[in-house]
């Protein structure tokens, strides 16, 4: 029999939880219903305002410290937003939700070294002012003071912003901006100044959330991941860019999560997830959302693809076979040329390259960004380790049966993702990676937090097969290790992937996927079903994803976790971006500059993942089509300078960038 008083204490605990995700989450939605800005970056600065509380509760005690943090600790943070959608945010307003996403995940790259570099790697606590250290009697039990005032504090401030968005100037011209930015500034009304102030209040609100979380437990790095993803699911949940459906929604995961832990503690953490998905699939734009809602207009350099640039198909292979035939002499030049951990890291960045163009084949040919492609990479691996371990450590078998499930797993992950669209595409594949991410630490099959390692991997069939790790090829000097044979393995599947996807995007499916990415409406009115095709190319790109997983579970030899993050997601998108979508070897070729740019840089800077996101921002600013445009680009302002020079006259010849297909 379950005590009233139980049931009391447990939804005051959610309440509690639920005001802490309110705070997290209002601000996002702010921002996003308003300005239509994805900000990636917000968990991260729910995590600064806590640190920043931490210091100058240190500096003035936990007296007056708190209550003075409490009220600093927002105003910097929001003054840092403010900066952020100044110059950052601003000059890309007009070009789609994942530039702007892009760019604050930019900041949260540098917003999360930037506090390991200030305050260390050690955990934190923020200590609640003597005033609200005890406890107080409700129903006959004790109940935490500083828990009653995060929900007096939250339920104050909840009121306060609504009040604000509702009954004031200033809510009613940015309801206004967010309706028709164009005719409020015809109105004399300066709208970019009121979309940074309100900026700067989302910003602010996360602040709020991270003062009053630190208090509750303890600060540290991790904290701004941990909290943007229920962040995202109770937006979605409650409707993006509706603050009654971010509170409502809060509240309700808070108070489910109370229950949960304690009735089923073994969904615990997998539960947001699941109600996030059934909610987007029952009601797309979420319980309280605008069901009229549609994708802005706003088109992305990003996704418009670039398809051969200024070099001629056959230039093009010619280098393609030149870059492979460099890549086979890799291992020959191993601990003489240079350490054999190049060889290594040049396994590694075929293996992502593989994934990035994954990748390519759905959001550079159709347009949808998913944040939750993590799910194939690590399902590859895990299913790859989970053949060696129980079945067979046969390298073909078990990258056979990747392939099967990472492509069953695709087709139905796709055919329920595609029913939505444009934020809500991305948000739904974050929430299926996520489940899976919190799904393999429940089970003892999958090594819970351990991961799987261990196993024997063999090339062969039917107990018949060699261990790469136990021979060598060749004499000296051209003796390849087993580590060698691994590399051209991966090397020739990656070189196979990217031919037969080349070839699938030149023949009428991939025209077809090109007009759906300008147009659906114009797609299915030529007769083309466009969720089918819609589903196949995701289909194949989680296959191609799962086999890069399989790739890292032979040639590592264990999976882990941390492979479905969603991290790794966002920095597949970054590497997508970072070479040029819609090419297939743009991303390939962003791939093996993110990889190896990263590691050389945190050869010689602790903070490197700063000064990596700070570069990425300019690059999204300023080169948006990807690396791969750069020759177009210069060959353009090169055509453009002789235009402009003396005695040049209409001789000059004009700029011809080919549109043939891809090579």
């Amino acid at each position: 029999m379950i005590s009233v008083s139980l049931l009391f204490e447990m939804m005051l605990n959610g309440i509690v939880i639920g005001m802490i995700y309110v705070l997290a989450a209002a601000g996002l939605s702010i921002i996003f219903g308003v300005m239509d800005v994805l900000n990636l970056s917000h968990g991260e600065v729910f995590a600064l305002g806590a640190y920043l509380a931490f210091s100058i509760i240190v500096a003035l005690g936990t007296g007056t410290g708190f209550w003075i943090a409490l009220l600093l600790a927002p105003i910097v943070v929001g003054l840092i937003g403010m900066l952020i959608e100044r110059f950052a945010l601003r000059p890309l307003y007009g070009r789609g939700h994942l530039d702007q996403a892009l760019v604050t995940f930019g900041f949260l790259l540098i917003i999360y070294d930037a506090r390991r570099l200030i305050w260390g790697t050690d955990s934190k606590f923020v200590p609640p002012p003597p005033s609200l250290s005890g406890t107080v009697e409700i129903l006959g039990f004790s109940y935490s003071m500083y828990n009653l005032f995060v929900i007096a504090f939250g339920a104050v401030l909840v009121a306060a912003t609504w009040a604000l968005l509702n009954y004031t100037k200033f809510g009613l011209i940015i309801r206004a901006g967010s309706q028709d930015r164009k005719m409020v500034g015809d109105l004399g009304i300066d709208i970019n100044r009121y979309y940074t102030l309100l900026f700067g209040f989302g910003m602010a609100l996360a602040g709020i959330g991270g003062v009053t979380l630190g208090a509750y437990q303890s600060v540290d790095l991790d904290m701004g991941h941990s909290i943007i993803i229920p962040a995202f699911v109770i937006v979605v949940i409650g409707g993006l860019g509706s603050f009654k459906g971010a509170v409502i929604g809060a509240l309700l995961v808070g108070i489910l999560q109370s229950f949960m832990s304690t009735y089923l503690p073994f969904l615990s953490g997998v539960e947001i997830f699941l109600i996030m998905i059934a909610v987007l699939l029952l009601k797309p734009q979420g319980l309280f959302g605008n069901p009229h809602w549609e994708v802005p207009s706003g088109d992305t350099d990003f996704l418009s693809g670039i398809r051969g640039g200024v070099l001629e198909p056959q230039t093009r292979r010619y280098l393609g076979i030149g870059a492979v035939a460099v890549l086979a002499l890799v291992p020959f030049g191993a601990d003489t040329l240079y350490s054999a951990y190049y060889v290594s890291l040049m396994q590694e960045l075929m293996i992502w390259a593989l994934l990035a163009l994954s990748l390519d084949l759905v959001m550079g040919y159709t347009g949808l960004i998913s944040l939750g492609h993590a799910l194939f990479y690590g399902l590859g691996a895990y299913t790859s380790m989970l053949i060696f371990i129980h079945v067979t450590p046969s390298i073909f078998v078990a990258l056979a049966a990747t392939i099967l499930l990472c492509t069953l797993v695709a087709i139905v992950v796709g055919h329920l993702s595609i029913k939505v669209t444009g934020p809500y595409f991305i948000l739904i594949t974050l929430g299926f990676a996520e489940l899976f991410y919190e799904g393999v630490y429940k089970f003892d099959f999958t090594g819970g937090s351990n991961g799987l390692f261990g196993a024997e991997r063999e090339f062969g069939l039917a107990g018949v097969g060699v261990n790469f790790d136990n021979i060598q090829v060749g004499v000296e000097p051209l003796l390849l290790t087993g580590n060698d044979l691994y590399f051209y393995f991966v090397l020739i599947l990656v070189v196979v992937s990217y031919l037969l996807a080349r070839t699938l995007m030149n023949a009428p499916f991939g025209s077809v996927l090109r007009s759906v990415k300008e147009s659906e409406k114009r797609t299915e009115f030529m007769g083309y079903d466009v969720r089918g095709y819609k589903l196949r190319a995701f289909t194949i790109s989680g296959a191609l994803a799962g086999l890069a997983g399989g790739l890292y579970a032979v040639v590592q030899g264990y999976a882990a976790p941390a492979l479905f993050h969603w991290l790794v997601s966002g920095e597949l998108i970054l590497m997508v971006v970072l070479g040029g979508t819609g090419t297939l070897y743009g991303p390939m070729i962003g791939a093996g500059v993110f990889v190896g740019f990263s590691d050389w840089l945190s050869g010689y800077i602790e903070s490197w993942r700063l000064l990596l996101g700070a570069l990425f921002i300019l690059f999204v600013i300023f080169i948006p089509r990807g690396l791969v445009s750069i020759p177009a680009s210069l060959q353009a302002y090169w055509g453009r300078y002789q235009s402009d020079s003396p005695g040049t006259g209409d001789s000059t010849a004009q700029t011809d960038v080919s549109t043939k297909g891809e090579d």
